[in-house]
C-alpha cells in the first residue's frame, strides 16, 4: 500500500475562516473550501471555478489540505495525489 510522508508533517488542523477570501475579492462563489494545513489558507475546491485551493498549492508547493466542509474529515496530499489520515503515513 502507498504511503504519504506529507500527512505527518501537518501544521494545522483547524481554521476560524469559513470563505473563500480570494473569492469574495472577486465578487465571485463557490462551491466547497479546503484548508492548507501548512499556513492555514482556505480556499475554494476544485469544482468551485476559480479552484484557489489548488492555485494555493502551486503556488506555495504546501501539499496537504483537508475539507472544512460540516461532516467531512478527509484530508488530501496534491504531491503524492492520495487521501489520507494526518499524524499516520
Amino acid at each position: 500500500m502507498a504511503t504519504c510522508k506529507h500527512f505527518k508533517e501537518v501544521k494545522i488542523s483547524d481554521t476560524k475562516t469559513h470563505v473563500c477570501e480570494e473569492c469574495i475579492k472577486m465578487g465571485d462563489s463557490w462551491v466547497h473550501l479546503r484548508l492548507c494545513m501548512e499556513c492555514g489558507h482556505v480556499g475554494c475546491c476544485d469544482s468551485s471555478k476559480n479552484k484557489h485551493a489548488t492555485k494555493h498549492f502551486h503556488h506555495s508547493k504546501h501539499p496537504v489540505v483537508r475539507s472544512i466542509e460540516p461532516g467531512e474529515t478527509w484530508t488530501w496530499c496534491y504531491v503524492d495525489e492520495m487521501e489520507g489520515e494526518v499524524g499516520r503515513a
